[in-house]
């Protein structure tokens, strides 16, 4: 018969060892759980930022074409034309490029 202080030894090595390792495997699969969200909450805000982005776009156009609608006369030939040249901000960039490469 073995003494109680061995039996506590067997014991703790039986019992506690798995119980050890189980949580530290389930610690380490909770923390990728977590990175795993963060990671996931990065990418939905990051789309919604485009997606408002997009509709803020939507809404200047929408304004726009609600002012032609309602205004009258001369004005609305002026507009449609300016509606078809290309952006401002990319005529900027390459007047910005070419006078650097001079």
């Amino acid at each position: 018969m073995m003494d109680p202080p061995a039996m506590v030894m067997i014991a703790l090595i039986v019992v506690g060892l798995p119980t050890v390792m189980l949580g530290l495997a389930f610690n380490r699969f909770f923390k990728f759980r977590e990175k795993k969200l963060e990671i996931e909450a990065l990418n939905a805000a990051e789309k919604a930022a485009q997606y408002a982005s997009r509709s803020h776009e939507l809404e200047e156009r929408v304004r726009v074409l609600e002012q032609i609608v309602t205004d009258g006369g001369a004005q609305t030939a002026a507009q449609i034309e300016a509606l078809r040249q290309p952006p401002q901000r990319s005529v900027k960039r390459a007047a910005i490029s070419t006078n650097n490469d001079a």
